[in-house]
């Protein structure tokens, strides 16, 4: 089977998508379809020994949709300007019509302002309805123009029988207000998706690349793997690499969502879209372009806003077969009140059904949601896989911690000496770090580092792995390894002259996590392969209830509690490091990778972490939490709406209110439905 990804241009409504998706999925050759008029795209699962990509793009162009030929639909800012200057010449006719219609006289007159509003402004909605006509397909296109068609048409008919009474304002004004709410709806949508925007707008255009003749300035397409750049303050860093000379302090705001610069000098590694704040450098290229992790996070809020929700299927099922139940609803309309009244009030009923039922709000409902959360979300650095990963997200009661690396450092530092008689501390640590300062092992960097001084030179070093070091000092026998109970000894000429206490350093945001995601009410755990004493005290030092602590845990056994607790009706999230955690994290109900750097492909995890601040964990959490509810009150409103709309323009109140809607009113009503969604899902952006 093969993926792709289609661009697709020409969508006015989530119904179109609707309507591409279910035609798509019935072409032979295709396993899975779905499109998101979201993001404008159709991703595409199909047997490439059967159909391909040619034919899915002439498919879709048959239903009167576009593919763009260069890889991407436009922009949504071309998209309003080509949608405004529609609007304003509809307005421009429109207006003048409605003041007629309005004093009932000068017909021929409002004819002929109409016939610019219908050939020009209105004439998407009448090819996309008509091809989709053709392939069996109705959707928000469908009931508009079936709505100012049969308003434009009986008023040409009665006009041309010589009468009088018209109501060509109907169509003009319905075609201008639908277009102002898509106008407006664009916009927003627009401002949604600044994240994406955001993301692109870090990448430079161009890069100085340092060679044997000097510098030049070259297009960042150009750069390749092992090219040397300079990076001078003030400029971004156009590729992942590392610094081979120089030193600066570099901004990652955008990436981690971390406000304070850090530090970075040789060997350091630094990423492409970062700013460099002070010191000019010079960076060997690692990755560019498409495989930078600036490139890899793009990809991954796009797809996460391009993808569903589950909580959409509601939608999803109401919306495939709202359209046709509308047309059905809105022919009973016309045939009651043609019987109780006059074709003409029978018309205007019957329109105002077809045009404040376009079910655009009810599919904006999870999209826009998704799409504002996920990018509030990618701009503090917490990447979401997907839709099912945000709405699992949501539900989450119970975190699980991996201690070393997620809750911790990973790095070992030295806590506690205790020396024998004859040794003093300094003394200790001079004889230790003299033996380890040759070993690569994380407790005898630690060792080194807390020496004040410089170790003293050693001899006849060996090293006993799983055991320890070996070496002469001053003539002396020095042996330093793990003792029975767990800590680092020393031992000089057979003795034991002092033990080491090694920690686990806390991260920055260890206790504030947990006090926030208890304060959350949910449940945190702690799994460590360190021994209990160890483990215990990082859980103490950061809030965990000892019962929730387990030590001494092997990979398997992580995910063996994660199941364990799942199978308790509990909702878990697996906080690990992405690499010896994933069975864990993938067993779990969302999994959530912590300090993955620019490691952003880790497909095990749910949610990725770009920072190693075990705080976005409840963060994410509590994003995830705001999302869904907003989602759902896009979708109370949406369904809310239509069930109070419909009715009142079907007259149903009528007989006990004296209540109508008028198809122009109808219009605004649903222009203001879809807005009110967007606007609704805009708050992410301030949460």
């Amino acid at each position: 089977m093969q993926d792709v990804e289609l661009p697709i241009a020409g969508m006015t409504c989530t119904g179109c998508a609707h309507t591409i998706e279910t035609h798509v999925a019935g072409l032979k050759g295709v396993e899975a379809s779905q499109v998101s008029f979201a993001s404008r795209t159709a991703t595409v699962r199909f047997d490439p020994a059967i159909t391909n990509q040619a034919l899915l793009i002439e498919s879709i162009e048959n239903l009167g949709y576009h593919v763009p030929n260069q890889g991407a639909p436009p922009s949504l800012d071309d998209e309003a300007k080509a949608l405004r200057m529609r609007l304003l010449v509809g307005a421009v006719f429109a207006l003048p019509t409605l003041v007629l219609g309005m004093a009932e006289h000068l017909p021929w007159v409002q004819f002929y302002l109409s016939l610019p509003v219908m050939a020009y402004s209105g004439m998407p909605f009448q090819v996309a309805a008509w091809k989709g006509a053709m392939h069996r397909a109705v959707n928000m296109n469908t009931l508009i123009a079936l709505g100012t068609t049969a308003a434009f048409s009986y008023s040409s008919l009665v006009l041309w029988r010589g009468g009088h009474h018209v109501y060509f304002e109907a169509a003009p004004v319905i075609i201008v207000l639908v277009l102002l709410g898509k106008y407006l709806e664009l916009r927003a949508r627009a401002s949604a998706s600044e994240a994406i925007n955001k993301l692109a707008e870090l990448q430079p255009p161009v890069a100085t690349l340092v060679s044997e003749a000097g510098e030049t300035v070259v297009p960042v397409a150009g750069v390749k793997p092992g090219d040397i750049l300079i990076v001078r303050p003030g400029e971004r860093i156009p590729v992942d690499g590392t610094i081979v000379e120089g030193s600066s302090e570099i901004d990652e705001s955008m990436l981690t969502g971390e406000a304070l610069p850090v530090a970075k000098a040789p060997g350091y590694s630094v990423s492409a879209g970062t700013r460099n704040l002070s010191g000019a450098f010079r960076v060997r290229a690692v990755r560019t372009g498409e495989a930078t992790a600036l490139a890899q996070i793009a990809d991954l809020v796009r797809k996460a806003q391009a993808s569903r929700a589950p909580v959409a299927r509601i939608a999803d099922a109401v919306s495939a077969k709202f359209t046709l139940a509308i047309i059905v609803i809105a022919l009973l309309t016309f045939g009651l009140w043609l019987y109780f009244s006059d074709v003409g009030t029978a018309l205007q009923m019957a329109v105002a059904v077809l045009i404040v039922a376009c079910p655009c709000a009810m599919g904006l409902a999870t999209p826009m949601a998704l799409i504002a959360g996920t990018g509030r979300a990618a701009a503090e650095g917490i990447l979401f896989r997907n839709g099912e990963a945000l709405e699992a997200s949501a539900g989450i009661n119970t975190v699980i911690f991996d201690k070393t690396g997620t809750l911790t450092t990973g790095t070992p530092a030295v806590g506690k000496i205790v020396t024998e008689p004859g040794f003093t501390e300094d003394q200790a640590l001079q004889l230790a770090a003299a033996v380890e300062q040759w070993s690569e092992h994380p407790f005898a960097r630690a060792l080194v580092a807390r020496c004040a001084q410089k170790p003293k030179p050693a001899s006849g070093f060996i090293a006993r792995p799983g055991i320890g070091a070996e070496g002469t000092v001053a003539g002396q026998s020095i042996f330093v390894g793990r003792s029975a109970s767990g800590e680092v000894e020393l031992r000089v000429d057979g003795t034991v002259a002092a033990h080491f206490q090694m920690t686990d350093q806390l991260r920055p945001g260890a206790r504030l996590a947990v006090s926030a995601l208890h304060t959350m009410e949910i449940d945190v755990w702690m799994l460590s392969g360190d021994q209990e004493k160890a483990a215990m005290a990082v859980a103490t030092t950061v809030g965990i209830p000892g019962d929730r602590v387990m030590s001494r845990v092997l990979p398997a056994e992580k995910e063996q509690l994660v199941e364990r607790l799942r199978h308790e009706a509990r909702r878990v999230a697996m906080v690990g490091d992405g690499i010896n955690d994933a069975p864990a994290l993938a067993a779990a109900s969302v999994g959530i990778a912590i300090g993955a750097g620019t490691d952003i492909a880790i497909e095990s995890a749910g949610i990725v972490l770009i920072a190693s601040n075990p705080a976005h964990v409840a963060r994410a959490l509590e994003l995830a939490r705001i999302t869904l509810r907003i989602t759902r009150q896009n979708l109370f409103w949406a369904f809310g709406y239509n069930a109070l709309a419909i009715p009142l323009a079907a007259g149903v109140f009528y007989p006990l209110t004296g209540w109508t809607l008028s198809p122009m009113i109808a219009s605004a009503a649903m222009a203001l439905s879809s807005i009110s969604v967007v606007l609704n899902s805009l708050r992410l952006r301030r949460s």
